[in-house]
Formats: structure tokens, sequence, C-alpha cells
């Protein structure tokens, strides 16, 4: 049975891997703080940590390294641009280096972001080959995350494939995302909700359909390795229409108040992109219309909050 090492496997796309995962691999996880995941032993652990992520890899020497690990919350970047660009990037380098001494290792997947794309002059659906603006420290450090993987490929042909993932909904325990966010705050704020800007364009992925990608990927290491993937899916609508559509599916007649957040420098409208490579070369392709996915989100957020409501009665 192939070992699979998942950084960040404590997180939103690392539990949902490792359901997936746990009957065909044996899983191992880094986590910073002390937790128990179904079907995986965990060792705690900092990517800064040079030394003691090296003993770690030493010690299961992993067939596949999944890096999920890193600060994603893009608006707080804006503010803590040391932090994200020390765990987003020298983390990602420490992991690298490391993984680069393993004499086994079949490929290291790394979780980036279409934020790379960052500023465009023209507004169309992102390909692998549109050129990277990032134009937040988030995206920044994930870019270079990208650079140093494509230079390890070349000088220790480690190999590598990178996903510049779209915004992944679909969350259970978090609701600090806008899909989640806006739902949940409808759902508990029958009148009135605050959220942020209303006009940016975005795309979004749920999360069943990239926990596929992810399995066709290690279904077919040899096409992956050393390409470059978007997710797609091309669907983006603004941020004003998203909230329109939860809307209608929650029967909430409430009032949005817009522009609630500071103003970020820098902001990005339109992020979007196509997966026809991923599509052409791994036969995968998002199976879940936003429609189906946000019925899902919702149906699981009601659940959980009214359960909440009865409980405090």
């Amino acid at each position: 049975m192939k070992k699979v090492f998942i950084t960040g496997i404590s997180g939103f796309i690392g539990q949902a891997l490792t359901e997936k995962l746990s009957n065909k691999y044996k899983i191992y996880g880094l986590t910073e703080r002390r937790t128990s995941i179904k079907g995986a032993k965990l060792f705690k652990g900092n990517l800064l940590d040079y030394e003691r992520i090296g003993r770690i890899l030493r010690k299961i020497n992993p067939d596949i390294i999944i890096h999920l690990a890193a600060r994603t919350e893009v608006e707080k970047s804006f503010y803590e641009p040391l932090e994200f660009s020390a765990i987003n990037y020298l983390g990602t380098v420490n992991l690298i280096e490391k993984a680069a001494e393993l004499k086994d290792l079949e490929l290291f997947l790394f979780s980036s972001t279409m934020e790379t794309y960052g500023y465009q002059k023209y507004w169309r659906p992102f390909t692998e080959k549109t050129a990277q603006h990032p134009n937040a420290p988030y995206a920044v450090a994930k870019l270079a995350g990208e650079k140093y993987l494509e230079y390890a490929g070349r000088a220790y042909e480690l190999p590598y494939c990178i996903l510049r993932q779209t915004n992944t909904y679909g969350r259970k325990d978090n609701n600090f995302f806008v899909v989640e966010q806006i739902i949940t705050q409808m759902i508990k704020n029958p009148k009135e909700i605050n959220l942020g800007y209303a006009e940016p364009y975005r795309n979004f992925l749920y999360i069943d359909d990239l926990i596929n990608l992810y399995l066709t990927i290690l279904k077919k290491i040899k096409i992956a390795s050393y390409e470059t993937f978007c997710t797609g899916p091309n669907n983006a609508l603004k941020i004003k229409n998203l909230a329109k559509i939860i809307a209608e599916k929650l029967n909430w007649r409430g009032k949005i108040n817009w522009n609630t957040k500071p103003e970020r420098i820098g902001e990005i409208y339109y992020l979007n992109s196509k997966c026809n490579k991923a599509k052409t070369l791994l036969g995968w392709q998002p199976e879940t219309d936003l429609d189906k996915g946000l019925d899902k989100t919702i149906k699981y957020w009601k659940e959980v909050l009214y359960d909440k409501k009865k409980k405090n009665k």
C-alpha cells in the first residue's frame, strides 16, 4: 500500500482527501495542533522547522506528498504579509528541499491558487498559459512556491504537479469564506446582513469535484508529472449575483449592506479559469454545477444551525 504524506491534513481539503484516500493508501499528516483524524497517522510539526520536517519525511519515506498547508484567507494577507510569506513560501521551500532528498518519491502535488493570475488587463477565462500578476501577499507567496517547485523539478528532477485552484466551497466547519459566509449569515439573520464587495467576479468549484481531481492525478501520476492545471469551472459570476441566488434558495427577503469591510489595496475584480487541459490530459472535469453544489451546502448549514437553535432554547 502506497504512503501519502499530507500537509494541512486537518483543513477543509485535507480532511476530505483523507476520507477518500484512507482505504487505498497509508495516510500520514502534518498538523500544528493536537488532533486526530480517522484513517491517518499524524505528526505534530511546523513547516518552518526544517530539521523536523526532514526527520518526519525520512521516517515515513512517502511515495506521494500532497502539500495543502497554507494561510488561505486572502483578505487577511494584506494585514499579515510577513506571516503569510513565511508560511506559504518559506514553509513550501523547506518541504520541497527535504522532499528532494527522498529517493522513491513519485509525486509532489502542490495546492496553488487562481489568485496568482491577479491583475489582468482583459477579462477572459484564464488558462495555464495566462500571464500571472499576483496582487495580494497570499498570491505572491503562492506563485513563489510554484516557481521554487519548477526549479526543483529542473535541478533535482523532483516530480511535481501544480493545481491552480478555484474558490472551493462546501465547508462544514468554517464560514469565513464567501459561499458559506453568505449562507450562514442569511440563515442567522432574517432581516439584514453585512458583506464586502458586491462587484468582483469569481468562479466556484464544489469540494467533491476538487477531491475527484486529486484522486484522478494519483491514478495518472506519469501523465500529471511536471504539469500545471487550472481547475475551472468557467462559471464566473458577480458576488452580488451569488448572494441573490442563495437568497432565492433560502427564501430570504432581508437587506444586504455591501462594502462593510475595509477597502483592500489591489482588489482583483475578475478571477475565472478554464479546465480544458485537465479534461484533455486527465479526463477530468467538474460534475457538480453551482446550483446543485449550493443546494448541498445550504442543506448542511441549515441542519447545523437549526439544530443549534433548538439546543439553545
